[in-house]
């Protein structure tokens, strides 16, 4: 299992992405909130921009935004792995995963707890990712929901019956818990439960 962590809940960025570049996470996962899709925002890119100053960790960049186009050539110019922006979004989204692809960047889409899987399956071509979340976007520290486990099994037979060989993220509420109901993920995503421990490397390692 590959582990993504998120700095959302943290108190001080800065040290808290130093401290993750020093173990062996996969990523950090960069939460993008404009207040509008999700009631919350992040740090603005003219400050995200910096992020590599302080990690060489490749970057899994999450969109919780109304106008996805208007960040991805933004977020494209950094260190990213993925870039993925939420299927609910009022956008031509087959357009804006190809924009990433322009970038050569692997694309995917996100989905909130109450969108049905068989949503994606006219993007399921475009998709290199697709990232299920576990808790209502917008805050860290959330519980997660157990509905998901079912929902990552549904989409994980979705993907096989349609040899679609894009990865499952999940995020929200993921912790030693919960960990065992995210069997059908590729990729764990987790922030408090990292950024709120003392030693991240054994949150990180409880986690794969």
């Amino acid at each position: 299992m590959k582990v993504s962590a998120s700095f959302l809940s943290s108190k001080n960025v800065v040290s808290d992405i130093v401290k993750l570049n020093e173990t062996d996470v996969d990523y950090i996962h960069l939460d993008i909130l404009d207040g509008k899709f999700a009631p919350n925002r992040s740090l603005p890119f003219s400050e995200m921009k910096h992020i590599y100053k302080y990690t060489s960790k490749r970057l899994d960049v999450h969109l919780m935004v109304e106008s996805p186009k208007k960040y991805i050539p933004l977020y494209a110019s950094l260190n990213t792995e993925y870039i993925v922006f939420h299927l609910e979004v009022d956008e031509d989204i087959e357009e804006d995963l190809k924009l990433i692809k322009k970038y050569s960047i692997k694309a995917g889409l996100a989905i909130k707890p109450d969108t049905k899987v068989n949503e994606l399956l006219p993007y399921l071509p475009y998709l290199d990712i697709i990232l299920v979340m576990s808790v209502e976007p917008g805050f860290g520290g959330q519980e997660f929901l157990e509905e998901t486990e079912e929902k990552l099994a549904e989409l994980r037979k979705l993907l096989d019956t349609y040899n679609i060989d894009a990865l499952i993220s999940v995020d929200g509420g993921v912790n030693d818990k919960t960990r065992s109901m995210c069997s059908k993920a590729d990729i764990v995503v987790a922030g408090s439960y990292i950024i709120n421990g003392e030693d991240f490397q054994e949150k990180i390692t409880s986690l794969r």
